[in-house]
C-alpha cells in the first residue's frame, strides 16, 4: 500500500521525525483508543484526528451525553469517564475533559496501565504536572500532551524559514491567537474556574511553539483583562518571555475584528510575516475529513523581507496536518519513534504559565520555576532530535 510520510522541518526545538501514514487502520495490531470528553475538542479534533490515523482504532468514549455521540458514531462503545480511562479493552486513553480533571483521569489511566494523551493545557498546575510525570515513569507508560498546533502550516511555515537561514537568528518572535467573539459564551473555558480563561485555552500553544523556537526563558512579564462585557475570566492576554536579549511576544484576545498577523519575526538579517493562521480547524468544521484533498493547504504565503534592501518575497507556506501527532503517538507506542510530546516538555510549558499568572496578578517580572534537573532534560529532548 502506498503511504504518505509527513515530515517536520528540521530546527532545534522542532521535532523532525517522519511518521508514516500508511498503516491499515484495519490491522490487527491497531491501538485501540478510548476517548473522554466529546465536547469541542474532543468531538472536532481528536476524533476526527484518531479515525483518520491509519493504526489507531477508536473503541470508546467517555461521554455523559451517549445519544450525542451516538448521533455522530453510532458503532463506538459509550461509558462514563471514570469507566472509559480503565476501559479493559483500550490501549490508550486521550483525556479531553474539562481542564480541572486532565489530572485525575489521566493519573487513573496510567495506573491502570494505560498509555495516555493528555489535551492541553497538560493540567491546572505545575505541581500536578510534575506528579503526573512520576506516575508515567513508575508505571513505565507513555504520556503525551496534545500540542497539535506544531503540526499548523503557519508554525510550519516559521520554523522553515528560520531552518533555511535566511532571515538569521531569530530575536523577536511575536505569535498572535486572535478572534473577534464579542459575546461571553455559556461554556466551561469562560466560566470562572481552575484552568479557565484565554490564557489556559491558548496560551498553552503560543508558550510551547515560543520554546521550541527560542528556548527557555529567563523571565516573564504578563497582563491579563476581561475586555467583554459580563467575562468571568481573562479574554485578553499579553505576555513577554525573556531569553537572554531575544524576546518572544505572546498575544491573545477576543476582541479583534478582522484578525491580526499570526506570527511576525524580526531576525538580525531580516524579517518574515505570516498572516492567516493555519486552515485545519476551520476544514473541521466544514465538515472536511482530515486527509481529504485539500487537507491542510494554505494558500496564505509567508512575506519575507530582505533586511540589507528591504525587498519582499513571497514564500509558499509548507501544508499543516495534525494527523503527524498521533501518528507519532502511534509509532511512540510500538517502540518506533519518540514521543512527539513528552512529559519534560509539558511541565516546562506549565512552568511558564504558571509564571505569566504570577506576572500578570503582581505586575512583576516572574520567573518559571523550573529545577536546573528539569531544564537540563528539557534541553536534551529538544536537542535528540535536532
Amino acid at each position: 500500500m502506498t503511504g504518505t510520510r509527513l515530515r517536520t522541518p528540521r530546527l532545534p526545538g522542532s521535532l523532525p521525525f517522519s511518521v508514516d501514514m500508511s498503516l491499515s487502520s484495519s490491522s490487527s495490531s491497531a491501538v485501540r483508543v478510548a476517548l473522554v470528553g466529546y465536547g469541542y475538542a474532543g468531538k472536532l479534533f481528536h476524533a476526527a484526528l484518531v479515525r483518520a490515523t491509519p493504526g489507531l482504532q477508536l473503541h470508546v468514549i467517555g461521554s455523559k451525553r451517549p445519544e450525542a455521540v451516538h448521533a455522530a458514531l453510532p458503532d463506538v462503545q459509550v461509558c462514563a469517564p471514570e469507566a472509559a480511562v480503565t476501559h479493559a479493552d483500550v490501549d490508550l486513553v486521550v483525556i479531553a475533559a474539562p481542564n480541572e480533571r486532565h489530572a485525575p483521569l489521566a493519573e487513573a489511566a496510567l495506573r491502570a496501565g494505560k498509555h495516555v494523551v493528555v489535551d492541553k493545557p497538560f493540567t491546572v498546575t505545575l505541581t500536578e504536572a510534575r506528579h503526573l510525570a512520576r506516575v508515567a515513569r513508575e508505571t513505565g507508560r507513555l504520556l503525551s500532551v496534545f500540542q497539535n498546533r506544531r503540526w499548523d502550516s503557519d508554525f510550519l511555515a516559521v520554523q522553515t524559514v528560520l531552518a533555511g537561514g535566511t532571515i538569521g537568528a531569530a530575536m523577536h518572535v511575536e505569535a498572535h491567537f486572535d478572534r473577534y467573539r464579542p459575546q461571553v459564551r455559556q461554556r466551561w473555558r469562560e466560566q470562572a474556574g481552575r484552568g479557565t480563561g484565554i490564557w489556559f485555552d491558548l496560551g498553552p500553544h503560543l508558550v510551547d511553539q515560543a520554546l521550541l523556537l527560542l528556548g527557555l526563558p529567563d523571565s516573564v512579564t504578563a497582563s491579563f483583562a476581561r475586555q467583554r462585557p459580563g467575562a468571568e475570566t481573562p479574554d485578553w492576554a499579553h505576555v513577554i518571555l525573556h531569553v537572554g536579549e531575544r524576546r518572544a511576544i505572546l498575544h491573545a484576545s477576543m476582541l479583534v475584528a478582522g484578525g491580526a498577523p499570526r506570527w511576525v519575526v524580526h531576525g538580525t538579517l531580516g524579517s518574515f510575516i505570516k498572516r492567516r493562521p493555519d486552515p485545519q480547524e476551520a476544514q473541521l468544521l466544514a465538515g472536511m475529513a482530515p486527509g481529504e484533498t485539500g487537507w491542510g493547504q494554505d494558500d496564505d504565503a509567508g512575506i519575507l523581507i530582505d533586511g540589507a534592501t528591504s525587498a519582499t518575497v513571497d514564500v509558499a507556506t509548507p501544508p499543516g496536518d495534525q494527523r503527524a501527532y498521533y501518528a507519532a503517538v502511534r509509532d511512540a507506542i510500538r517502540g518506533q519513534h519518540p514521543n512527539p510530546v513528552p512529559p519534560v516538555q509539558a511541565v516546562a510549558v506549565m512552568a511558564v504559565l504558571e509564571a505569566a499568572v504570577a506576572a500578570a496578578e503582581t505586575g512583576a517580572v516572574a520567573v518559571p520555576d523550573l529545577t536546573d534537573s528539569e531544564r537540563a532534560d528539557w534541553l536534551a529532548t529538544r536537542e535528540s532530535t535536532s
